[in-house]
This record gives structure tokens, C-alpha cells and sequence, in this order.
């Protein structure tokens, strides 16, 4: 029987790794690498890494593979996306039959943690269903960037006795985000921070956590929102891509 493992690797800093993780990186003999693009290869870099650093007297070998983009524009989100994650399924599939032999184990290196906004998991339970694909597979987690963002900005995400919500930026500038004390926002393409409309609401930001290019901001909404959306425009120019994730913190 072929194995996988799902692993997850933190958000940008090997030293994330649990030793869960690291044991099961051992365990390899494949690593899967899904390119997306020239401009975030240090995202490919970093896996490198983490495999050249953790991976000891063990042969593996990578395979790289093309990522399949969301289709934008006017389309449906939801509607993309699952297109998407049928475009994934099909890559993940052809990957596992041809470059897999039976007995051995290949690994996929998820950003951040396999439970939280990945879509591996749910692909790969999709496989199995469809009936075209043999194999077992374990899901190692792994340090999140809403972890990551709190352990830098050095902030519990709750308040005592108040509630947090795990929400993304669509549905923050839709207004779809209940009373929640601490509400943490991730994904977000439009600066849904704007949407927020009381000034007051405390505000802990940061892009590229764990990463070399670590960018962290803090502060009463009304005076920083400003230099957040600079901030946040200049380095997406620089790198040709961003990742941050943020706390909204209601006023006392």
C-alpha cells in the first residue's frame, strides 16, 4: 500500500517544525513540491530547506509539480475554487500513481497547518472516493500563522471569557462576522480592515510571519490603517505576492 503524509511545516520559519513533524519527514521517500510560480519561490526554498536541515541519512527524492491557479475575475468564489480543487485533485492523482511505488511514502509540506484554510486534505479524501488511487494517509499539524501573529505581537487571540471567530477578508468586508471580542482575519485581498467603523478597535497586523520579511504593525485602527494598506501595497510590489493575517480587537 502506498502512504502519504500531510505535514504541516509552520509559516515560514524552520525552526516551527514540531518533532512530530520532523519524525515523520524521516519517514520520507518522496517529497511533493507544488510550484506557483517564479515569484514565490522562496516558498519551494524553504521546503528545500526544511528537508535538507531535518531530513538525515534517509535517500528521498523531491518531485516538483505545476500548482494549478483560481481562476479570477467574475466568476463565483465558490465556484472557482472548487474548480480549483478538482484542477488539484488531478495533479495530486497523477503524482501519486506515477511517481509513488507501492511501499513506499510521499510527503506534501502544507503552509502553516493541513487543518486550517488547505484545501490538501480535503483533496486527497476526494481521491479515495473517486476510487482511481490507493493509499493511506496521516495528517501531522503544524504551527499556524493566527498562532504565529499572536506569539510575535506577544497578545493572547482571546480575551477572558470572550469569544474568537477565525474568519477571511470576503467575508469581513461582506459584513459576515458575528460579536466575537477577537476576530482574526486571513485572506484577505481588499483591506477589509477598512470595513471596521469603530476607530477604537485595536488592530495587530503582520505579513510574511516567521519569513525573513517578517512585516509587523500595531494600533489603535484609525491611526494605522493607513500605514498597514502603504505598508501592505509597497510589499506586494517588492515580492509579487503577500501573505499577512490580522487581529481585530473590539474596545473595552
Amino acid at each position: 500500500m502506498k502512504q502519504l503524509s500531510v505535514i504541516g511545516i509552520g509559516t515560514g520559519d524552520p525552526d516551527h517544525l514540531t518533532m512530530q513533524a520532523v519524525k515523520a519527514l524521516n519517514r520520507l521517500d518522496v517529497v511533493f513540491l507544488m510550484d506557483k510560480g517564479p515569484a514565490k519561490d522562496k516558498l519551494l526554498d524553504l521546503r528545500r530547506e526544511i528537508c535538507r536541515r531535518y531530513i538525515v541519512d534517509r535517500p528521498y527524492r523531491f518531485v516538483e509539480a505545476y500548482s494549478p491557479e483560481r481562476q479570477r475575475g467574475d466568476l463565483d468564489y465558490k465556484d472557482s475554487v472548487e474548480a480549483l480543487n478538482r484542477a488539484k485533485q488531478a495533479t495530486f492523482e497523477r503524482l501519486i500513481n506515477e511517481e509513488l511505488s507501492c511501499g513506499q511514502r510521499g510527503g506534501f509540506l502544507v503552509w502553516g497547518d493541513p487543518a486550517l484554510y488547505d484545501s490538501t486534505v480535503r483533496i486527497l479524501q476526494a481521491i479515495l472516493e473517486a476510487g482511481r488511487c490507493a493509499f493511506e494517509f496521516e495528517v501531522i499539524p503544524g504551527i499556524t500563522s493566527v498562532q504565529a501573529l499572536a506569539a510575535r505581537h506577544k497578545v493572547p487571540l482571546n480575551t477572558i471569557g470572550g469569544s474568537l471567530e477565525i474568519t477571511t477578508g470576503r467575508r469581513l468586508v461582506a459584513g459576515q462576522v458575528g460579536d466575537a471580542a477577537s476576530v482574526v482575519v486571513m485572506l484577505d485581498a481588499e483591506d477589509g480592515y477598512r470595513q471596521v467603523s469603530d476607530p477604537d478597535t485595536q488592530i495587530y497586523w503582520g505579513a510574511y510571519v516567521g519569513m525573513p520579511d517578517e512585516i509587523l504593525i500595531a494600533g489603535r485602527l484609525g491611526d494605522v490603517a493607513g500605514d498597514i494598506e502603504r505598508t501592505r501595497k509597497a510589499a506586494r510590489e517588492a515580492n509579487g505576492w503577500i501573505m499577512d493575517t490580522y487581529l481585530l480587537r473590539k474596545p473595552r
